[in-house]
């Protein structure tokens, strides 16, 4: 295997790494709940690094669950080399959470992490953990509440490792996420509130999908019933300048079942649903 050295990573990011195995090589064991995004990925081959063969990743699939990403963390997790099981979820059939409450990612996760526990018990580890870096923290996450609850750890977290730090570590184990796009579940791109159903989700994930085709990277097209609500980032809006290209976008997406597609402003970021719970709060 080709060793990777950190000369090129800032010290602090070096030391927090340390920590990080530190608290992995404590554990002995480890259940990982992985989706294959940028945190869970670089989790698991540090897992992997430091505690061998005592390492389980598992995978739920489920409608919120995008089947390519499901591909991806199938390949990745073979190539990491690690034991990975694929589990059947169904987040719609959890009560409340299809009411789609400002808490939906509470039962979400609550629902994962009790079945992550059960996996985690007929192979004799004693620890779950998931991929939370310490930016999540800066953020409205109620699914933390459930892995409080539950007794789930948050290595990534502990280890004060954030987003930048987890993409430039990546890069330099030579993990092909480095740079992949942040990742979320389906269900938050429909606004607080509004029923979450499957057909709902299949034709965000079929919207999203069209703009992955002509190669914007890092967006979301939020669900408003009629509306599809694009945030794109800002290096990437100018692709709109291309009429032809507006009007394939618009007319792949209406004939998904939206009525109108609109262009965010703001353009992408992350947890912009929970813009309207701070505007409450305030």
């Amino acid at each position: 295997m080709v060793k990777h050295d950190f000369e090129d990573v800032e010290e602090r990011t070096r030391e927090k790494l340390l920590n990080l195995k530190s608290i992995l090589s404590s554990l002995g064991s480890v259940c990982i709940a992985y989706s294959g995004g940028v945190d869970s990925t670089f989790l698991l081959r540090v897992a992997k690094d430091v505690l061998k063969e005592k390492v389980l990743a598992v995978t739920a699939t489920s409608p919120t669950y995008p089947q390519y990403e499901l591909e991806e963390a199938m390949a990745l997790a073979n190539k990491i080399g690690v034991k990975h099981l694929v589990i059947s979820s169904n987040e719609l059939d959890i009560p409340g959470f299809s009411d789609n409450s400002t808490n939906r990612c509470y039962y979400c996760k609550n629902d994962l992490f009790r079945k992550l526990k059960e996996e985690s018990e007929r192979y004799g580890i004693k620890n779950i953990a998931d991929g939370s870096n310490y930016d999540d923290t800066k953020d409205y996450r109620p699914g933390r509440t459930a892995a409080k609850e539950l007794g789930v750890i948050s290595p990534l977290c502990e280890a004060w490792l954030t987003k930048n730090d987890i993409r430039s570590l990546s890069k330099e184990l030579g993990l092909e996420t480095w740079n992949k796009p942040s990742l979320a579940c389906l269900s938050s791109r429909i606004p607080y509130n509004e029923k979450i159903t499957e057909d709902k989700l299949k034709q965000v994930e079929k919207a999203e999908g069209v703009l992955r085709s002509w190669g914007f990277t890092q967006f979301r097209v939020r669900h408003h019933n009629d509306i599809a609500r694009l945030e794109l980032i800002s290096e990437e809006m100018s692709l709109l300048d291309n009429a032809e290209l507006r009007l394939s976008i618009d007319s792949a997406l209406k004939s998904l079942g939206f009525k109108y597609v609109a262009v965010d402003l703001l353009g992408y970021r992350t947890g912009s649903m929970n813009e309207v719970i701070k505007a409450y709060e305030r």
